[in-house]
């Protein structure tokens, strides 16, 4: 009983310090790094190689990356893409997945692409839980 109110403390004196939105933005810019800062290797690798195969597996089917929209469901895509953080600016500044989407198989591309960011999404903020000692 001591020990976990030990351990609890010390979760509680390391949220204090430092800043504690470092892996949250790290873990959006970068799929897994708010893991890796958090010496979380192996979930900080499942997940980058989760993120980093889905958004690629995205563009190999043709995907399409949103870049304006003009409807709800376009703006709720924009949200999705720009979940997945550097791999979105730069997929942009390549022009990948810029062509309209002709295939069904490139649909479900631009529906992989969009989960990609939205898991990026939840596993930054589960790192900023980990970091503020929400979560173990």
């Amino acid at each position: 009983m001591a020990e976990a109110e030990n351990k609890n403390a010390d979760a509680q004196k390391s949220a204090q310090g430092g800043f504690v939105f470092l892996p949250l933005i790290a873990g959006w810019l970068i799929p897994g790094a708010g893991h890796f800062l958090l010496r979380k290797w192996g979930r900080g690798a499942l997940l980058a190689v989760s993120i980093v195969c889905m958004f690629a597996l995205g563009l190999a089917m043709q995907g399409r990356l949103y870049a304006n929209a003009h409807d709800i469901l376009e703006m709720l895509g924009l949200a999705g893409d720009l979940g997945s953080g550097l791999l979105y600016i730069v997929g942009r500044a390549m022009g990948l997945g810029s062509d309209s989407v002709q295939l069904t198989v490139a649909d479900w591309g631009t529906r992989f692409i969009v989960v990609a960011g939205l898991l990026n999404i939840i596993a930054a903020v589960d790192a900023h839980n980990i970091r503020t000692g929400r979560k173990l």
